[in-house]
């Protein structure tokens, strides 16, 4: 039996045929997954492009492929690995387990070390939300962009500047819409520690705060990410952007991670009946506690 170092469960918004064509559709992969899909089952099941990690080529081959279960052999920086999209019904619409093999541990992709398998994680947290909005016909979250040195996104929400500040600011509401256990201190020179204060004593810190306005939160290692938020009829456009990192190895893992974010703070403020699409995290050596949801 295959051992997954990752599995993600999120409910999306459709049923079980409509997602299994979303999954197996190269115009719909061209959308919500990669630049650049090739698919024809059981034999052919291909991506790659700017915003798939490794992407200058396909490396993907299939394993297996039913009406429910996709899995593939990926080879990410020459590593074999394997990836696994399951589907099942739910009541709200469709279960999909997505499971990887062969990550590096927590602190190679902490440290850098780890290469395009460490950008796997959050590229596939990024990809199920993002086809999460697809199947609701919602504006989907920018992807990355595996070859671009400028990070650097904006997205519009249908809520005012001030509630979706409070949202990235106060932590009982990053708590219950990012999954993620969070500990901020909402002033300019506040800590902000993700896993909270018990597991990162640290943290970052604002180095800038105006609220409703604009933050910008320093990390230990120098690196700086900025919140810029701007009102207009009722809705906010926020523009997140990373700065102060080697230009030579972008933190794309980290980026990705914040992109997936933005589109749960979306979703958290423009859904009336809001609930989190995720019902899982697991990811293999992550420090307990990091997560809200189950991890």
């Amino acid at each position: 039996m295959t051992e997954f170092d990752l599995r993600l469960r999120a409910v999306v918004p459709a049923p079980l045929k409509v997602t299994y064509e979303a999954l197996t559709d190269p115009a719909a992969l061209r959308v919500w997954l990669a630049e650049h899909a090739e698919v024809d089952l059981p034999g052919t099941y291909q991506f790659w492009g700017r915003y798939t990690p490794d992407g200058a080529e396909p490396h993907q081959r299939v394993l297996h492929a039913d009406e429910r279960t996709i899995r593939l052999a990926w080879t990410v920086d020459g590593v074999d690995t394997t990836t696994q999209f399951e589907l099942d019904e739910d009541e709200d619409g469709t279960l999909v387990t997505l499971s990887q093999t062969d990550l590096p541990t927590f602190e190679e992709i902490l440290s850098d070390r780890a290469g395009a398998r460490g950008e796997l994680q959050t590229f596939w947290t990024l990809s199920i939300a993002n086809l999460a909005d697809f199947l609701a016909g919602r504006p989907l979250t920018p992807r990355c962009d595996y070859t671009s040195r400028e990070l650097r996104a904006s997205i519009v929400i249908d809520a005012a500047p001030d509630a979706v500040f409070d949202s990235m600011t106060h932590a009982e509401h990053f708590r219950r819409w990012s999954g993620v256990n969070i500990d901020i201190e909402p002033y300019a020179g506040g800590r902000f520690a993700m896993g909270g204060f018990d597991l990162n004593p640290g943290g970052a810190k604002f180095v800038e705060f105006e609220p409703g306005r604009t933050a910008t939160i320093e990390f230990a290692d120098g690196m700086t990410e900025r919140w810029e938020l701007e009102g207009t009829e009722g809705k906010t456009r926020l523009t997140v952007m990373h700065s102060g990192f080697d230009p030579e190895h972008p933190p794309y893992p980290g980026w990705a991670g914040w992109l997936s974010g933005a589109a749960a703070l979306r979703r958290y403020h423009e859904l009336p009946a809001w609930r989190s699409i995720w019902r899982e995290m697991h990811i293999a050596g992550i420090p307990e506690g990091m997560f809200a949801v189950d991890a």
